[in-house]
């Protein structure tokens, strides 16, 4: 296991590199850079930029410099903990996100808790009871929670939000509370507008999983083992939670390496519907409008946490299932 641990770590650093290189290759590919764009937007609404402190900003960030040079400045800013500066906020980018990034887990953490609340017994109730009459149910509405995207869904909720209640859905909180430092009554204007992300969220990714352990269940409750156990006389739920569900939970455990960074990323265009306060609708406007530093530094943050979670991932599925070893050596 320590031989394992420390080869995968060496193999993270090289992979991290690449992943950086790839991340400002694509940032710069586009025509131009952030202060081009801003003077176009700025002469488009019939304004003048500052064009000597556009080049001030321009020589202070190195981008009149070579592009290795300035990939280098970026690294080795990273490495030291300054994620640069966000041209567009006029603020690092560590307080830029920071802002917002508790907010984001607040609303993933939720997200991702009711959805394994909901699909699991969903899952294996459907297992247990094939070609039922609520399994026909179950899985009629779990398709129709996977054809439905998310952002329709936000649509169609604030449509009759509005045309049933007056009511305009969105946001976190209240309009009073936003950007204001956290009080009782700014935790309990988040709390009472949490349930709408979360229900919108949630759906698609509750009615995946229980999809999923539907199938994988039934896949080893038709196995020799189960009906071995069955005919010794064991209890039928001892005979379910014993093994066949502990085999159903590897693709579970997989999707570790992809829960870390949508925790940290959100639901990007639902977040646009609803003016959600995340880190989403950021990641997208800084990659719009080409605030590198913002962009770049977002996407490195999202490489590392699914480096980490696809390491976990494979420690956790190799203590789950015993048929897995990581050595990758047989056992006679």
């Amino acid at each position: 296991m320590i031989r394992y641990l420390a080869w995968r770590v060496a193999v993270m650093v090289p992979t991290l590199v690449l992943i950086s290189m790839l991340v400002f290759t694509i940032i710069e590919l586009p025509p131009g850079d952030y202060f081009e764009s801003y003077v176009q937007e700025l002469r488009a609404m019939g304004e003048t930029a500052d064009l000597q402190e556009i080049e001030d900003l321009k020589t202070r960030y190195g981008f009149d410099q070579p592009v290795p040079i300035r990939y280098l400045h970026w690294v080795g800013g990273m490495l030291r903990g300054d994620f640069g500066y966000s041209f567009e906020y006029r603020m690092p980018v560590s307080e830029v996100v920071g802002s917002r990034m508790w907010l984001t887990v607040l609303v993933s953490m939720v997200t991702i808790i009711v959805t394994w609340v909901i699909a699991f017994p969903i899952g294996i109730y459907s297992a247990t009871h094939q070609y039922s009459w609520g399994d026909y149910g179950l899985t009629f509405l779990g398709l129709l929670g996977l054809a439905i995207p998310n952002f329709m869904l936000a649509l169609i909720l604030m449509y009759f939000a509005n045309v049933w209640w007056g009511v305009s859905i969105g946001h976190l909180m209240d309009r009073e509370f936003m950007g204001q430092p956290l009080s009782w009554d700014k935790a309990r204007s988040i709390l009472s507008h949490l349930w709408i992300p979360v229900l919108i969220i949630g759906t698609a990714g509750t009615a995946g999983m229980a999809r999923r352990l539907r199938a994988n269940l039934l896949d080893e409750l038709d196995k020799q083992y189960v009906t071995t156990a069955r005919a010794k006389g064991l209890h039928p739920g001892r005979v379910l939670l014993k093994y066949p569900l502990r085999m159903s939970l590897n693709f579970f455990i997989a999707d570790i390496g992809s829960i870390l960074p949508a925790i940290v990323s959100g639901a990007e265009i639902t977040a646009i519907v609803l003016s959600l306060e995340t880190t989403g609708p950021l990641l997208i406007r800084a990659l719009q409008s080409q605030d590198m530093y913002l962009a770049g530094s977002f996407l490195m943050f999202l490489a590392f946490l699914t480096v980490i979670g696809v390491l976990i991932s494979d420690i956790a599925l190799a203590a789950l299932d015993p048929r897995i070893r990581l050595s990758g050596r047989a056992r006679k």
